[in-house]
């Protein structure tokens, strides 16, 4: 299972549903789902036009349709120099407009926060969620949460527990810095074992690493563990260790990655 988001170096949501087609093809032949778009829908500024925008969703919406997934990872649009308040307003009206746009394809959208977005940190991704109850889907990731001062277990998780949609495994030391889960102060296996207790049936983690790669890695004295702390040397490694780390952070009844 995969959260599509580029193809061949092609954003999934400037796919044709032609392509789209043949991307859905080549999965299937090897036996992978999708389980949302990755899009960047929402990852543009508040003042820009917002049309267009729109016309690239119901692209996006037409290919989750094709890849056979009812998800779309969107986001909240950045806000100039920290003025939430002043485009509140803005903010709701265009989330508005999408989650209709969406609901016309029978597409669930899904907010992940990041950093300097309207929803950045836990209170306003509590907001959106409020706002539009029920419809707006919650990507929750514990280091972005990180990166814009907030803490994803002790604050994050204990606001948005109930809308959370699914989850990026994706930690963070207090810096911001990334590293792979459970090495960061995202609190990510505290979050998993209560998500493993309250929740019944599957829940999605996606594993977005976004671990450095560095090449010539091996030559730097101390190796890369305490040369760059997060260094690979390729993505593969980068990945495989972004995997066993979540293996590590999945509750003890529940490892079955």
């Amino acid at each position: 299972m995969t959260e599509l988001r580029g193809v061949d170096g092609t954003n999934v949501s400037d796919l044709t549903p032609a392509e789209a087609a043949e991307v859905k093809r080549k999965l299937d032949a090897n036996g992978i789902s999708v389980s949302a778009i990755g899009s960047p829908i929402g990852k543009i500024g508040i003042n820009d036009p917002m049309e267009p925008h729109l016309d690239k969703l119901k692209n996006t919406c037409e290919l989750a349709s094709v890849l056979g997934t009812g998800r779309i990872r969107m986001f909240s649009f950045y806000i100039p120099d920290g003025k939430y308040a002043e485009y509140k307003d803005e903010v709701f009206d265009r989330m508005g407009r999408m989650l209709d746009t969406a609901d016309e394809y029978g597409v669930q959208l899904c907010h992940e926060n990041e950093k300097g977005i309207y929803g950045d940190v836990p209170e306003r991704c509590l907001e959106l969620q409020k706002a539009f109850e029920g419809r707006l889907g919650c990507v929750f990731d514990p280091a972005n949460f990180i990166q814009c001062g907030a803490k994803p277990f002790e604050e994050a998780y204990e606001l948005l527990k109930h809308y959370i949609t699914y989850m990026h495994i994706k930690d963070a030391v207090s810096n911001g810095t990334i590293v792979p889960g459970g090495m960061g102060v995202g609190g990510i296996p505290e979050i998993l074992a209560l998500v493993n207790m309250a929740r019944e049936g599957d829940f999605v983690l996606t594993v977005e690493p976004h671990l450095r790669v560095f090449a010539g890695l091996e030559k730097l004295e101390g190796g890369p563990r305490t040369a760059l702390g997060n260094a690979y040397d390729t993505a593969a490694e980068a990945f495989a260790a972004a995997v066993e780390h979540l293996r590590w952070c999945l509750p003890r009844t529940s490892q079955s990655l």
